[in-house]
């Protein structure tokens, strides 16, 4: 729905991009693997959800059901593809130009682990890719985009230590370490597209749809050790691998109607429905020495087949719009309502009693000034916030969770008279959340940065007389 004045118009040069995107993602991986996070909640369910959002919509709250624009791919709702700017041949319906977007996010995160019976803080940090995205309009009122990013993440390290009892006779055992540890998480690789279609004048219905490939995997492992004057013992080991791979969709809808000379109205509705996600896992327990430090394997079960079922998500939310121009500024204020169906939620055929169903409600703001000659009036300026109970339920209650955030929207000035199409935005997105409370047994305090690289360009589907 955002409406930006951009220059003149150059062919894209698709080999760029394509590079461009490889190595991002590749770096992405590189940044995952190598990321120091901790996060004990984690180990419940699929792990921390990751947001779909783009970071310009992260610095409104998350409020992305009804957003659309031709500067930014959003991928929460695939209607919104149907809003890349297409210009059609004259007295045709035949794409002449098309503005064609290149969208990487990545994001940093620092998190403060507040352990209340304890009285003590644990604080860690890492940095990840977002996502990669590439949006391309096929034609008037027609859309696609494809990229990959991720949608849960596991990343967790703890230890306990104290006295040990026999689980069945409460015999006390002896002193015992136990560090538990966790990681991997699940990513989406997705091709989409989305069609508008003329309700009345000015007002539009755009349906889209997401297909892809959901994989990942779930790694845990516990290492105890026994601590006694007269006695060695060897540390004991159990590792669970997990895989996952399997098909997944989504789709949506967008309304967008003027309402009256300088207000627009958006209505958006996305989700997906229970999906099953084929796994493979497998069990080792093995005996390490504690002289040399290697592992004696004592049981293995090897690959093992099952699934996880994935359960319904549905958001639903508005938009209301004053588009900026050259003597007036311009306004946007949104809204969104989700909700996801965790008691759904299996593996191998078994409930998780640590999620529950949960909902979200997002809501921001985002304000663009009179363009002036000064850059500040340039910039994009974004607040929200968002609340809700968190899909993680320990000792019977879900933990609550709760949220502000803020952001801007930086232009890059274009020098490249040779380029003079290309435009470049860079979003930053700062999101502070909290946890839990006085009541759970660990508050998380979290701030989050998420910086977005919007590249755009104008792309030929016909090539005009004197064009090279």
């Amino acid at each position: 729905m955002r409406l930006v004045k951009l220059t003149t118009l150059r062919k894209l040069d698709a080999s760029v991009i394509k590079q461009f995107a490889a190595a991002i993602c590749l770096t992405g991986f590189g940044l995952i693997t190598n990321a120091q996070d901790n996060s004990p909640y984690s180990r419940y369910g699929l792990g921390d959800e990751i947001s779909s959002s783009s970071a310009t919509s992260r610095g409104m709250g998350g409020v992305s059901a009804a957003y659309n624009s031709y500067t930014s791919v959003n991928y929460a709702n695939p209607a919104s593809y149907s809003f890349f700017l297409s210009i059609p041949e004259p007295g045709t319906r035949k794409q002449l130009q098309g503005r064609a977007i290149l969208d990487i996010g990545i994001e940093g995160t620092g998190r403060t682990l507040i352990d209340k019976t304890q009285q003590t803080r644990f604080t860690s940090s890492n940095l990840i890719f977002n996502r990669v995205s590439v949006g391309i309009p096929l034609r008037r009122n027609w859309g696609m985009a494809f990229g990959l990013r991720p949608m849960n993440r596991i990343s967790y390290k703890i230890q306990q230590s104290g006295r040990l009892q026999d689980e069945h006779t409460g015999e006390d055992i002896d002193s015992s370490l136990t560090v538990f540890e966790g990681s991997g998480g699940a990513y989406l690789a997705s091709l989409g597209t989305g069609v508008k279609f003329a309700l009345a004048k000015n007002h539009y219905l755009s349906l889209g749809i997401n297909g892809g490939y959901l994989f990942g995997s779930k790694d845990y492992a516990r290492h105890r050790s026994f601590f006694n004057d007269t006695t060695l013992y060897q540390t004991g080991a159990w590792d669970t691998k997990t895989s996952m791979g399997g098909f997944y969709t989504d789709a949506g809808l967008q309304y967008q109607g003027k309402m009256s000379d300088k207000l627009y109205l958006g209505v958006g509705v996305y989700g997906n429905w229970q999906q099953k996600i084929n796994t493979k896992a497998s069990l080792t327990s093995s005996v390490i020495s504690n002289t040399t430090g290697i592992p004696d394997t004592a049981y293995s079960t090897g690959e093992v087949p099952g699934n996880i079922i994935y359960p319904t998500n549905l958001t639903a939310g508005f938009i209301l719009q004053k588009p900026q121009t050259q003597t007036e500024a311009g306004w946007l204020f949104g809204a969104d309502l989700t909700t996801t169906n965790w008691q759904n939620y299996r593996e191998n055929g078994r409930p998780d009693t640590a999620v529950a169903s949960n909902w979200k409600l997002k809501v921001g703001a985002e304000f663009s000034p009179v363009n002036k000659r000064n850059y500040l009036s340039q910039m994009y300026y974004r607040l929200g916030f968002f609340t809700g109970p968190d899909y993680i339920k320990l000792r019977g209650e879900q933990l609550p969770l709760y949220g502000v955030t803020a952001g801007i929207g930086l232009p890059l000035a274009n020098y490249n008279q040779q380029a003079r199409g290309q435009a470049t935005i860079i979003n930053l997105g700062l999101e502070y959340m909290k946890r839990g409370n006085n009541n759970s047994p660990l508050q998380e305090n979290m701030y989050r940065i998420t910086v977005g690289f919007s590249l755009t360009d104008m792309w030929f589907g016909k090539r005009r007389n004197g064009d090279r």
